[in-house]
């Protein structure tokens, strides 16, 4: 009996331990979280197609950091993806790392790592159908999901005008995600600095965006693309400190009925006004030199035991909502 026993115990910690190892890792990378950048090397730059620089040759490698080539610009070539991407076992997304600052959305239809085989067949190969899911988001000239700019008269500038990018990935236990440096950027008659900090957590769907600008910037925004027929929906937490603007319908690349539902959560204190801009639903910022912080969630219908439906969506939404009220975090 006392042998019985024991081997109870032992095949029990066996399971709790194989469980608990396919839980830290995303396929093979510590922690659940996943963030890259991949730059060309051993090629040159040429004249492209789109009368700017194009690169030629070489082969992708992963870097920790970067400072962004003066002739980077989108299309490229230089950068895997065109900028850094960070996931988790749900969701994938990347920026541009270019004049246009957007967010995008890879939609996963598999719990493991996806990044790394991204552009890796073909600069562009992601926006067909994968095994692993695809890009889902056009962005057009919006800043996507989360991207972030300053709306000037009416219209959102984007980073046109930098005089230096350099950008910081890490992997760590708890989070992924990459901090990014914008010197001097300019826009009309205005100039600052700005830092980016962006997470991406082990569970859910969300990422963070923390950011900073060295002088009072008045209209640094971000937002959520716009498409025709898909209705905003607006709702704030019962005490008022936390709201969230979202969308949800056949909003993606995939087809006419794919589902996918975009939101993105503020603290209620830091934001002047929402507003609806040419390309996008836009949260614009009150002017301020401490910082300030938001969520973007995007629910894609194909993610594996994800999100299916409108009700879902929002039903989510509104939980998380009142976990910011409690909590002031997701």
């Amino acid at each position: 009996m006392k042998n019985f026993k024991y081997s109870i115990l032992f095949a029990s910690i066996a399971i709790f331990s194989c469980s608990k190892q396919n839980q830290s890792t995303i396929d093979g990378q510590k922690g659940l979280t996943y963030a890259e950048i991949s730059v060309k090397e051993g090629g040159e730059w040429v004249d492209g197609k789109r009368g700017h620089k194009e690169y030629v040759g070489g082969n992708f490698k992963n870097v920790q950091e970067l400072t962004l080539d003066p002739q980077h610009t989108d299309h490229s070539f230089d950068i895997r993806y065109e900028g850094p991407g960070w996931e988790n076992q749900n969701v994938a997304f990347r920026l541009y790392l270019d004049w246009r600052n957007a967010v995008d959305i890879y939609g996963k239809k598999v719990k493991n790592s996806v990044l790394k085989e991204i552009g890796q067949d073909g600069f562009d190969s992601y926006h067909n159908p994968q095994p692993w899911g695809q890009d889902i988001l056009k962005s057009g000239k919006a800043l996507g999901i989360g991207g972030f700019g300053r709306l000037v008269n009416g219209t959102v500038a984007h980073f046109n005008d930098v005089k230096d990018t350099h950008v910081k990935v890490n992997n760590g236990k708890k989070s992924s995600g990459y901090e990014i440096n914008y010197t001097e950027w300019k826009t009309e008659n205005h100039t600052t600095d700005v830092k980016a900090n962006v997470s991406i957590f082990p569970y859910d769907r969300f990422s963070k965006f923390e950011l900073k600008t060295s002088v009072n910037t008045n209209g640094l925004c971000t937002g959520i693309v716009k498409f025709k027929e898909i209705p905003l929906q607006q709702k704030k937490s019962e005490d008022g400190s936390w709201g969230y603007i979202a969308t949800y319908g056949a909003q993606t690349l995939v087809s006419k009925t794919d589902l996918l539902g975009m939101a993105i959560f503020y603290k209620t204190s830091e934001v002047e006004n929402i507003v609806d801009g040419q390309h996008d639903h836009l949260i614009v910022f009150k002017p301020t030199t401490k910082g300030i912080s938001y969520y973007i969630l995007a629910a894609w219908e194909q993610e594996p035991n994800g999100i299916k439906n409108e009700k879902e969506f929002y039903n989510d939404l509104n939980v998380k909502l009142t976990q910011l009220q409690k909590n002031n975090h997701l």
